[in-house]
């Protein structure tokens, strides 16, 4: 019995050696599903060095500057030589106003319908840029935010996701109707450039990567060349381009109005928040999947969310939130106003700056939101 005894002792201490030199050579991979182990240690050394918050820049405006310039940077997408070309495919008129379908030269790769709302008022006209969501839904894109025509599927569709999320109202024929020229496009993905499939994102966008570009980053880039094309309209006022935008396409509003100094006021809904607030278990971005056209390699290490939107300042933005829209928590959602609130006032802006929370509401963009955006941006881009 002694010498089984001995024995068992002898594999115990083995086996405690064995342990003790795992835990020196082996660290934990994954947790929480999809999250690097030490997420929490990484987060902790996000400090944000090109911040205007970070106290390190003396004048907003070289700040401005350098912090645009390292954004565009990060789109990996080069500038468009080719002349956007327009070509028109079919209209409709409707009443006040008249819709259009057109083919635009988007970048020196990409040839895209557009849909545009022009009054038949005289111009130059004040006008929106339209940036549509994601929601998993790709049949639709720029449908939307502007109701289609000439094809009953898409139009039942377009209409179905109205109801859902805007109280059954087109964003873009309400603007319109308000005397604004209005454009939405697709991005690559939805309606006439795809439809794809949800699991096919990820794959599309390492594709990129492989290829030296960023999916992302295309999406921004197309959006600034969309203000561009709109500025360059002969019926549209350059100096009054507002951009309204809801979920992901929230999103790309406040990129845009970052990326474009050719903007001039920005509605942004449902859409912000903090990478300490959203880089939490069980958040949506850590799915990966739609997160890729949100994603620029490299910039939560310079700048936190509300600091790029910032880069905006100090001309009119407009941020809302739904208390119970469970993509964005609350903290997440207070924890980015209070940047954005803190840098506008530093540029004794703080009247251009609206930032609130609808308690009652979710993930949405409905009627009673729409009644106080409108004025809005009537407020800042009708003369």
């Amino acid at each position: 019995m002694n010498i089984f005894r001995s024995l068992a002792l002898t594999l115990t201490l083995l086996a405690s050696v064995n342990a003790t030199a795992q835990e020196e050579w082996q660290t934990q991979g994954i947790v929480e599903g999809n999250l690097p182990a030490g997420w929490q240690t990484l987060k902790a050394q996000m400090h944000y060095p090109d911040s205007w918050l970070s106290g390190k820049y003396s004048h907003f405006s070289q700040w401005q500057t350098h912090s645009r310039r390292l954004f565009r940077n990060a789109l990996l997408t080069p500038n468009a030589t080719q002349p956007f070309a327009p070509h028109a495919i079919a209209n409709e008129d409707r009443g006040s106003y008249i819709a259009e379908k057109l083919a635009i030269t988007i970048t020196d790769d990409n040839r895209i319908a557009a849909l545009l709302l022009m009054p038949k008022t005289p111009g130059p006209h004040p006008a929106i840029v339209l940036l549509h969501d994601h929601g998993s839904k790709f049949d639709i894109g720029k449908e939307k935010v502007i109701r289609p025509w000439g094809d009953a599927e898409k139009l039942a569709s377009a209409q179905a996701w109205a109801d859902k999320f805007f109280s059954g109202k087109f964003i873009g024929d309400e603007l319109a109707k308000r005397g604004y020229a209005v454009i939405a496009i697709d991005s690559r993905g939805w309606s006439d450039r795809g439809p794809m499939v949800y699991e096919q994102q990820q794959a599309l966008a390492s594709n990129y990567f492989n290829l030296g570009r960023s999916l992302g980053g295309e999406v921004a880039y197309e959006d600034m060349r969309t203000v561009d094309f709109i500025a360059s309209h002969p019926q549209v006022d350059k100096q009054r381009i507002g951009v309204v935008g809801f979920s992901m396409g929230g999103f790309r509003a406040w990129q845009l109005a970052a990326l474009s100094d050719k903007v001039a006021a920005t509605a942004v809904i449902s859409w912000f928040g903090t990478y300490n607030g959203l880089m939490q278990p069980g958040n949506n971005v850590l799915r990966g999947q739609s997160a890729f056209y949100m994603l620029h390699p490299g910039m939560p290490a310079h700048m936190d969310i509300p600091d790029i939107a910032s880069i905006a300042a100090p001309k009119p933005m407009l941020i809302y939130s739904g208390g119970k829209d469970k993509l964005f928590p609350a903290e997440a959602v207070q924890e980015a106003f209070t940047k954005v609130e803190k840098i506008w006032s530093s540029q004794n802006a703080k009247d251009k700056l609206v930032t609130k929370t609808w308690p009652e509401l979710g993930h949405v963009f409905y009627q009673e939101q729409q009644d106080e955006v409108f004025p809005w941006l009537d407020k800042w881009l009708k003369p």
